[in-house]
């Protein structure tokens, strides 16, 4: 017990005594001993990639979780389960739920009715979706992530408990050059008075003693010299370690990198099959609507030049046009329909006619005319107007 109170005792001292020396290197009143370029360079290089590692790393979290309340949540869980020796399960992600809530709403609108089985092909899609999502999460945790971690809360915590070993060694060093020179100060003064005014009744001369305290301050320098140089040469190697995590973590760089272009590269393609098969089972699900109504593939192309810039169909160019060769697709050769215009249209040249969405024109088509053209009329202004754009009404 009485070891534990002096050793307690001695550390206050001590902490004390280095919290003056700091106040006062603060306050201009004590000097301090600098760090040599190199060093304070290699510090300054570690303090930024900690921070700029700090925050990629978050940020990266919040790109792979983006919603604040679940990433807490389920870094609450990986807690736990670490702490309990267990492995973390495997958690839906967004699109997986979505496609789940869709095939279950397939089910009880029913699977054979249009909607129904549309449900069942997007859900599916979604499904596979979340599920390349969920992967590309897992790996890029594993390549890119974790290491990232382990520099934060490995590496890092070493280097910063080296730098205030340090700090605390360049502390004492100065302390002991205080020492040393109060001492130093004191010994020539009282030399000077002891040559003036010599007492030869002292059984110890002040001049031995004081020469005895420069002495033992000289000795405390030394020491303090030695650990500090001995630290500054442990931080330092530390420090020069950075380069090593740099090189490390430009290679998981790379890696993430490739994960996230085979992530979006697998949800392109699940998106253009899915986009094939709604696009060849749309004649089935909506026999009617499709042939007088073909905007519904207008999502799956890409706009004509010669349309405006607000969302448009595709100019019929582009457009697959077997469903509207059909019959239902035009008005017969004799006589005219009303139509109605579902996208605003502006006619590429004097040929053609201009249409403004939700206006009625009366169409008619005239003998060996393209059957993908149906000549408009709207009062005194007449031309060619494309079948994709117009609804015909009986």
């Amino acid at each position: 017990m009485d070891f534990n109170v002096k050793k307690l005792a001695s550390d206050a001292g001590v902490f004390f005594t280095r919290a003056v020396q700091f106040t006062e290197e603060k306050l201009g009143q004590a000097e301090k001993t600098e760090l040599d370029v190199h060093l304070e360079n290699l510090l300054a290089r570690a303090d930024c990639t900690k921070n700029w590692t700090e925050k990629i790393f978050r940020q990266t979290e919040v790109l792979l979780q983006p919603n604040p309340i679940d990433h807490t949540g389920a870094r609450i869980e990986e807690f736990f389960y670490e702490k309990l020796d267990r492995k973390v399960p495997s958690r839906a992600t967004n699109g997986e739920l979505l496609g789940q809530y869709m095939l279950d709403a397939a089910k009880d609108f029913g699977p054979s009715t249009p909607y129904g089985s549309t449900l069942i092909k997007v859900g599916e899609s979604q499904r596979k979706l979340g599920g390349t999502e969920r992967e590309f999460i897992q790996s890029s945790a594993i390549s890119f992530l974790t290491p990232l971690r382990n520099f934060l809360e490995g590496d890092w915590r070493t280097i910063s408990k080296e730098r205030r070993l340090l700090e605390n060694r360049r502390l004492d060093l100065d302390i002991c050059k205080a020492r040393l020179k109060k001492a130093k100060v004191a010994e020539a003064k009282a030399s000077c008075e002891g040559d003036a005014t010599p007492d030869f009744q002292e059984t110890r001369p002040r001049n031995y003693v004081l020469s005895a305290s420069a002495s033992a301050a000289e000795m405390e320098l030394r020491v303090a010299q030695t650990e500090f140089d001995r630290q500054a040469e442990v931080t330092r190697l530390l420090l020069e370690g950075i380069s090593s995590t740099h090189v490390h973590h430009l290679r998981c760089l790379h890696e993430f990198v490739e994960a996230q272009a085979a992530y979006y590269a697998q949800c392109h393609l699940h998106m253009l099959e899915l986009q094939k098969e709604l696009s060849s089972s749309d004649e089935d699900v909506l026999p009617n609507a499709f042939a007088v109504n073909p905007s519904s593939l207008a999502a799956f192309s890409s706009p004509s030049p010669s349309t405006s810039a607000s969302p448009a169909p595709p100019t019929p160019a582009t457009l697959e046009t077997d469903t509207l060769k059909g019959e239902e697709g035009r008005p017969p050769a004799s006589g005219s329909r009303k139509a109605k215009v579902l996208y605003d249209y502006d006619a590429a040249d004097t040929s053609e006619l201009s249409l403004l969405a939700d206006e009625l024109i009366t169409v008619y088509t005239v003998p060996g005319m393209d059957p993908d053209w149906l000549i408009g009329e709207r009062g005194n202004q007449k031309g060619k107007v494309p079948v994709t754009y117009l609804e015909l009404l009986s």
